[in-house]
């Protein structure tokens, strides 16, 4: 008797400490997923060091200042006075270079740049975008598998009440030893089921957390989320025009098509001249001349002749790349349509489900308590007993899976259409 009260002190004790837990939201898990999934973190580190080229590439717009030294000492033959002295030499100068006109060498490498980096902003929140995805997904999942322990486990409850029932019947002598035995089969089937269901939940947590970006969920439970009515446009058009208006994946093409613009800009100024000025100051010594101050201003005009068709392949190389872009522009657009409307019907298809799934579901419950009240007085029989729970269990699951469904399809349209 101590042993029953202690273990009843320890389950409640338990059951205290799981229900302290506060639960996790959808929220909360959206958002831990956004500060540590290392998804994201790569696409911010890849957006850092696209701006870091960026400010590369602008760098030529701004002087180049160096600072400049010398020093030099031997024996040197010096024509002035037709004999060898030993000479030092050494000189200190500041010299400034300024990009003057370059013919679109800086506009285009900055132009694709700035493309580069645009695109690499677009990954991001394609990557904040796949990783809710997947995260929603995870998290009904996860609500899925505990809504089916539950009901593997009113099951469990349900097939112990028919085995006791089952038991009294055979102590009076009104049914026999393999209704008994029946009953307990069933009722260790279900205990099985149940043993399989809480597994698959706590697989769906892990699966879950993982998500997230964390090792586990610890012992928080998941707050529980209604499934309420979808509003879905009755017409998928308006749908499409949204999506290709706001899908990322566009708006990265995009970014990249005005990146190969710049590249091919930049590649034809190849065949142009560019224009630069210099300048210097310091001070200068020898030993056998005066010291003093030195200075010099320059322009610098720079032609290419040739360059062993280098310039007319990276030319090539640009213009093949934007041709690429807009193929792959134009068929992003053909499959973004596709998705829109596969999640649509999939959310039209899972509805329908979910509705009929609870009908069947409230159905099935119906008929469990009558098998089980047909039972109790002793008119019904062990078979249609146990029938009625495995049909109510089964129904249940249906209602389950349908429910599960279309939340995914759901979230599954809300990634077609890039909200």
């Amino acid at each position: 008797m101590k042993k029953i009260f202690w273990l009843v002190g320890l389950l409640v004790s338990s059951t205290g400490f799981a229900a302290a837990a506060e639960p996790l939201t959808l929220d909360e898990a959206l958002a831990t997923a956004s500060k540590n999934h290392p998804q994201i973190e790569e696409a911010a580190a890849a957006l850092a060091a696209a701006e870091a080229r960026l400010g590369q590439a602008r760098a030529n717009y701004w002087p180049q200042v160096n600072l400049a030294a010398d020093w030099s000492k031997g024996d040197t033959y010096l024509t002035a006075l037709g004999a060898i002295r030993e000479t030092e030499f050494s000189s200190t100068a500041v010299v400034v270079r300024q990009n003057i006109y370059d013919f679109g060498r800086t506009a285009g490498a900055t132009a694709a740049a700035r493309g580069a980096k645009d695109a690499a902003d677009e990954g991001l929140g394609l990557s904040r975008q796949d990783v809710a995805f997947r995260l929603k997904a995870a998290w009904y999942l996860a609500l899925a598998a505990e809504r089916q322990v539950e009901a593997s486990r009113q099951t469990v409850v349900a097939r112990e009440k028919l085995a006791h029932q089952a038991a009294e019947f055979f102590a009076h002598g009104t049914r026999s030893k393999v209704e008994v035995a029946r009953t307990e089969a069933a009722f260790f089937a279900g205990k099985s089921l149940l043993i399989r269901a809480e597994n698959n939940r706590e697989i769906a947590r892990l699966e879950l957390a993982h998500a997230m970006g964390v090792e586990t969920l610890g012992n928080r439970p998941l707050a529980a989320s209604e499934i309420a009515a979808a509003k879905v446009p009755a017409e998928v058009a308006a749908l499409r025009e949204e999506a290709l208006a706001a899908r990322k994946e566009l708006k990265r093409v995009a970014a990249l098509k005005e990146s190969a613009a710049g590249s091919l800009q930049s590649a034809w100024s190849g065949y142009l001249p560019a224009l630069s000025g210099t300048a210097s100051y310091g001070d200068a010594g020898q030993t056998v001349l005066p010291e003093g101050e030195v200075w010099t201003v320059g322009v610098n005009v720079s032609l290419p002749l040739f360059s062993g068709f280098a310039t007319k392949n990276q030319v090539r190389e640009a213009r093949a790349a934007m041709e690429g872009l807009t193929a792959q522009q134009r068929n992003l657009r053909i499959q973004v349509g596709k998705e829109v409307e596969s999640a649509w019907l999939g959310v039209r298809e899972a509805e329908a489900r979910l509705e009929a799934s609870t009908k069947e579901a409230a159905a099935a419950r119906e008929s469990q308590r009558l098998a089980m009240e047909r039972y109790r007085e002793g008119v019904g029989t062990t078979i249609d007993a146990v029938d009625a729970q495995a049909q109510s269990l089964n129904a249940e699951t249906a209602k389950i899976q349908a429910g599960y469904d279309r939340e995914i399809a759901l979230v599954r349209l809300e990634r077609a259409l890039g909200r």
